[in-house]
C-alpha cells in the first residue's frame, strides 16, 4: 500500500485557502456579511495553520541528537495540537463572537450578489482541496471508513488537513445558505445565525481533531491492526518460539518496538545472537517505518 503524502496535501490546501481567503475578505467588505467575514477569518486562520504544519514536519526529520536520542519525529504532533488551538479559538470563537454581535446589532446585506459568487468559487477550490486530502487519505485506509481512519490514523498533518478541509467545505455551504436565506427574506438574522452555526462546527472539529493530536502527544502506540501484523510477524518466525511482550510507540512517522520472546533453540550463544540479529534485519524490511528495535530473549515473561 503507498504511503500518503501529507505535505502534498498541505499545499493543495495553501493554495486553496489563499485564494479563498482574499475573496472572502473582498467579498465581506463589500457586502458586510457577518457570515463572510467569519469564513474569510476561518480561510486567513487555515493558511497560518498550514504553514505551521509545515514547519512542524521540517523540524520533526531532524536527526537524533545527545539532547534528542530518539529524534525529534514527535514535534510533528505539537505543532498539529496548536493547529487544533488556533482552529478552536481563531476560527471557532471569533466566528461565533461575530454571529452573536450581528444578531444583536443586525445590519442588511450589501451586493448579496457578490458574495454568493465569491462563496460559490470558494466552494469548488475548497471541493478540489478536499478531493486532493482524500486521494492521499485513501492510499493509507484501506477498508476503513473515513472516521474509522481518522480515530486510528497516526499520521497527525494529514489527519488536520483532512479535518480542516472537510470543516472549510461544510463551513462554506452553511455560509452560503446563510447569505441566500438573508437575500430572500431581507432578514440579516439569518446571516448572524450562518457565522454562529459555522463557529459551531470549527469548535467541534477542532475538539476532535485536539483529542487525536493529545493522545499521540502522551503517547500513542502503533494502528492496532499494524501491531496485530507485527506480532504474527514474529510469530511465524522459525528463529522464535513465542512472542511474550510486543512494545510499539508511535515517533512522528518512525516507530520505536521493543520485543521479549522466547527464541528457538540455537545451540550457542552466538547462534542466538546471529538468529537475533537476522530476525531484526527482516523485520525492519518488513516493517520499514521501524527505527529502533530492541530484542530481549528470554525464557518467561
Amino acid at each position: 500500500m503507498a504511503g500518503a503524502d501529507s505535505v502534498k496535501s498541505i499545499f493543495y490546501a495553501l493554495f486553496a485557502n489563499s485564494a479563498i481567503a482574499v475573496a472572502k475578505g473582498v467579498g465581506a467588505w463589500f457586502t458586510g456579511s457577518g457570515a463572510m467575514l467569519a469564513e474569510a477569518v476561518h480561510s486567513l486562520a487555515d493558511c497560518t495553520n498550514q504553514a505551521l504544519l509545515l514547519l512542524g514536519i521540517k523540524r520533526a526529520k531532524r536527526p537524533p541528537s545527545p539532547d534528542y536520542p530518539l529524534g525529534t519525529g514527535k514535534e510533528i504532533y505539537f505543532w498539529s495540537f496548536i493547529v487544533a488551538l488556533l482552529l478552536f479559538s481563531v476560527g471557532g470563537l471569533f466566528s461565533i463572537y461575530e454571529g452573536v454581535h450581528k444578531l444583536h446589532e443586525p445590519e442588511p446585506l450589501s451586493y448579496p450578489w457578490v458574495a454568493i459568487g465569491i462563496l460559490s468559487f470558494a466552494v469548488v477550490a475548497e471541493g478540489l482541496s478536499l478531493l486532493g486530502c482524500m486521494r492521499e487519505v485513501d492510499k493509507v485506509r484501506g477498508k476503513r471508513s473515513y472516521w474509522g481512519w481518522f480515530r486510528a490514523t497516526r499520521q497527525s498533518d494529514l489527519m488536520v488537513i483532512f479535518g480542516e478541509d472537510l470543516a472549510a467545505l461544510v463551513g462554506l455551504v452553511l455560509a452560503l445558505i446563510a447569505v441566500v436565506a438573508s437575500m430572500i427574506t431581507g432578514n440579516p438574522m439569518y446571516d448572524a445565525c450562518g457565522s454562529i452555526a459555522i463557529g459551531v462546527l470549527l469548535v467541534l472539529i477542532a475538539i476532535l481533531i485536539g483529542r487525536e493530536v493529545k493522545a499521540l502527544l502522551v503517547g500513542e502506540g502503533v494502528d492496532p491492526a499494524v501491531k496485530a501484523e507485527m506480532r504474527q510477524w514474529l510469530s511465524d518466525r522459525s528463529e522464535v518460539d513465542e512472542v511474550y511482550n510486543l512494545l510499539t510507540l508511535q515517533m512522528g512517522n518512525d516507530v520505536m518496538v521493543a520485543v521479549k520472546a522466547r527464541m528457538a533453540s540455537a545451540g550457542t550463544a552466538q547462534g542466538l545472537v546471529a538468529d537475533i540479529n537476522r530476525c531484526e534485519v527482516a523485520f525492519r524490511q518488513a516493517f520499514p517505518q521501524i527505527q529502533w528495535l530492541f530484542f530481549e530473549p528470554d525464557c518467561k515473561d
